[in-house]
């Protein structure tokens, strides 16, 4: 996977140009990982782009739709989650206002809501079903291709986790029949996660595996979900009894997130390794990981994270 950068836009004068570079360098920044580079992208769009003025740039996918997506998915890792949703709201209303079928479809189906709870399996299935039709009106493959994994991560998040099993394999075979490569590890994550709550812990393992390794591969490094594919693993060996080999995935998990600034991933992360100390009688140690990870946040404590993470401290206490 190749990041961009603006440079060659800049020193070319177009204004243009160098609103498309920001939206795509933001883009790759946050695939690779790379959430404050990918900030730093969103903002120069927002600084520079004009509703009116730029409006012709939206021909496939309007590059401040593309900015805020990926602008959001960044801002929630890094640990602003109600800043996040703020992006996502905007980047909606913007791309509604542009009335482009597929840029419109790409604004409702990505975003910061992938991964925050806030968004209801209701809202995930309103989504969905908006972007298979908007791909069924204009002809449009590749949003009919990838609306079973949407449809899939509701089920799940409704409890018919067998439902959304089955539609996450249908919609992830679709996109590697097309090809598609990107987004591959967080949507197998996604159907690990779901066969893990149904006991299938050798398949949930199999697929960790094949994220990680897609992840790690040379010339790849889509390192988006790298610390939370290491802390599902880390979860489902728990689940199955390994505590050694849950324990290194978690340190490792949060080595990586560390490393990325990213807050969210490494409070998911603390809070499960902290509930394995837990388990095993070293409370200390657990408070000791988890408090500062919390007490770092300023902001998203309606979130599902910050809530377990508060009564696993009071309980640590």
């Amino acid at each position: 996977m190749v990041t961009g950068d603006a440079g060659p836009a800049r020193s070319a004068g177009d204004t243009n140009l160098l609103i498309l570079a920001h939206a795509s360098s933001c883009a790759g920044y946050t695939y690779a990982g790379a959430f404050t580079r990918a900030v730093e992208h969103l903002d120069e769009v927002m600084n520079l782009y004009d509703d009116e003025r730029h409006r012709h740039l939206a021909r496939l996918e309007d590059p401040k739709a593309v900015a805020g997506i990926f602008g959001s998915i960044s801002t929630w890792v890094l640990g602003y989650p109600d800043r996040a949703l703020l992006l996502e709201m905007a980047k909606d209303i913007h791309a509604r206002r542009r009335c482009h079928p597929f840029g419109l479809w790409v604004a409702l189906t990505s975003g910061a809501h992938w991964f925050d709870d806030r968004c209801s399996p209701d809202e995930l299935r309103k989504r969905a079903e908006e972007g298979e039709r908007l791909g069924r009106e204009n002809s449009l493959p590749l949003p009919v291709r990838l609306t079973p994994i949407g449809y899939g991560r509701a089920s799940v998040r409704e409890g018919n986790v067998v439902e959304g099993i089955a539609l996450l394999k249908a919609g992830i075979a679709d996109w590697e029949a097309a090809k598609g490569k990107v987004g591959n590890p967080i949507w197998k994550s996604f159907l690990a996660e779901a066969m893990a709550l149904t006991s299938d812990f050798d398949n949930a393992l199999c697929l960790l595996d094949e994220a990680i390794v897609q992840i790690e591969r040379p010339g790849w490094e889509e390192r988006l979900f790298y610390a939370e594919a290491l802390r599902l693993k880390g979860w489902v060996l728990s689940l199955a009894c390994d505590l050694e080999g849950a324990e290194r995935n978690f340190l490792t998990s949060l080595t990586w997130a560390r490393r990325q600034q990213a807050k969210m991933w490494e409070l998911r992360t603390s809070t499960n390794l902290a509930r394995l100390w837990q388990s095993q009688g070293r409370r200390q140690e657990a408070y000791e990981l988890l408090a500062p990870v919390y007490d770092w946040f300023t902001e998203g404590f309606d979130t599902k994270d910050l809530r377990e993470a508060k009564v696993l401290l009071a309980e640590l206490r």
